[in-house]
């Protein structure tokens, strides 16, 4: 049987949507990576009737391992640590070693702002040093320690893991909850989880499950194989998780996906468009430059986000108005009163002008309308024109992006991306 695991983010800040959960989809590859099983992900504010709740329908679901994260502050409202140890059935007890520890690591907050409250301080000290008796204690990265509560003794259910909610604290925290004993003995006998992806592009999702009733057809044993797809900035995601004794049909299912879709499979070994571009520039020793209208410096901030991007990436030029085309482009006023901004003729010319201008050996211009406003019936909103251009010439490409302005700012980075690639290829 699988040992299956849930994942409880607390903060109410989360619930609300002012913050991303970031954690979440961070522990639950870690857990993939351990072979354990996900079968919940829980967000609740920071209330411990919610994150009860929340603990309760985990241990109800079988689940040998929950791990939360947030709520280990030293305010009030931190509240998951004592949450969890009534859970658990275990007291709270005051560490006196670790309460000397955390106040190791605050006494340069006394030097830094000398008229703060010493008595709050000490009471926040004392309040995150309370600790569940018999859990391990997993030691602070910031301020906060974690913790790792199994059961009390002779009762049954989850081991819960308590990690801080900082995702600086909380990754680093994270190996030393896996080297307990205590989380070790809940996911023994944890299998081997295999995964890989496939991506597309320029294809339909629907087209993919058209592709699995195929191969299905074709005698792959699917059922093998946690299939599951995604439309994803505009690129066909497809993800395989399976345990080893299954591999031989994911080779199967993978070879059947490359020869049906051949011309759009661009990554079948997972890595990003993004990584594939910086990785042939890398390789070929060329340098980019950019020209920018409606992606607003998108373009530049993706071609630049991965490390080494200062080996190929040169610079380029935000063009956002007709007159920054015409001086910081070179994009020439008659072609602009001729043909308009959003035009196959005013791309061509700005990826020249930033090719020229940045010396660079390739430049890639954007140029749309990402609206709300702004189209027109010839030129509706959505409407991109790119283009790149090199030694040998100019590639163009006009594409009709759908979803609101900040889809089709997104995606007309991922449409620029292939198109770089695909002339890089030649």
């Amino acid at each position: 049987m699988a040992v299956r695991a849930g994942i409880i983010v607390t903060g109410t800040e989360v619930l609300t949507g002012r913050v991303s959960d970031r954690n979440g989809p961070w522990i639950a590859q870690r857990l993939r990576e351990l072979g354990v099983d996900l079968a919940h992900t829980v967000v609740v504010g920071d209330r411990p009737a919610d994150i009860t709740t929340a603990m309760r329908f985990m241990a109800g679901e079988g689940l040998s391992v929950i791990v939360t994260s947030g709520g280990l502050g030293p305010t009030a409202d931190d509240l998951t640590t004592a949450t969890v140890a009534a859970f658990q059935g275990r007291a709270l007890e005051l560490d006196t070693e670790l309460e000397q520890r955390i106040a190791a690591i605050v006494a340069p907050l006394l030097r830094r702002w000398p008229n703060i409250d010493r008595e709050a301080l000490a009471a926040g000290t004392r309040k995150q040093a309370q600790v569940p008796a018999g859990a391990a204690i997993l030691e602070p990265v910031g301020t906060a320690p974690g913790v790792v509560v199994p059961p009390a003794d002779g009762a049954g259910g989850p081991t819960v893991v308590v990690l801080p909610g900082p995702p600086r604290e909380l990754q680093p925290m994270w190996q030393a909850a896996v080297a307990t004993a205590e989380l070790r003995d809940a996911i023994a006998g944890a299998t081997v989880y295999e995964q890989r992806t496939l991506r597309l592009f320029g294809i339909p999702e629907s087209e993919i499950a058209e592709t699995l009733r195929r191969a299905q057809a074709d005698g792959i044993d699917l059922a093998q194989l946690e299939i599951t797809t995604c439309l994803k900035r505009g690129e066909v995601e497809v993800v395989t998780r399976y345990e080893p004794p299954a591999a031989a049909q994911y080779e199967r299912f993978a070879r059947f996906v490359g020869d049906r879709h051949a011309g759009v499979l661009f990554s079948p070994d997972g890595r990003t468009i993004d990584e594939l571009v910086a990785a042939t520039l890398t390789a070929r020793s060329l340098t980019v430059a950019i020209a920018e209208s409606c992606t607003g410096g998108l373009l530049a901030a993706r071609l630049t986000e991965l490390p080494g991007a200062s080996t190929y990436f040169l610079g380029g030029v935000l063009t956002y108005s007709n007159e920054a085309k015409e001086d910081l482009a070179g994009v020439p006023a008659a072609v602009l009163a001729e043909h308009g901004a959003v035009s196959q003729e005013t791309a061509v010319a700005m990826a020249r002008g930033a090719r020229a201008n940045v010396k660079a050996d390739i430049a890639i211009s954007v140029t749309g309308i990402a609206g709300p406003g702004g189209g027109s019936e010839n030129k509706p909103v959505g409407t991109v024109w790119f283009a790149v251009a090199d030694g040998a010439g100019e590639s163009t490409r006009k594409v009709l992006l759908p979803g609101g302005r900040a889809d089709i700012r997104d995606r007309a980075t991922t449409v620029a991306m292939h198109l770089l690639r695909e002339r890089l290829a030649g």
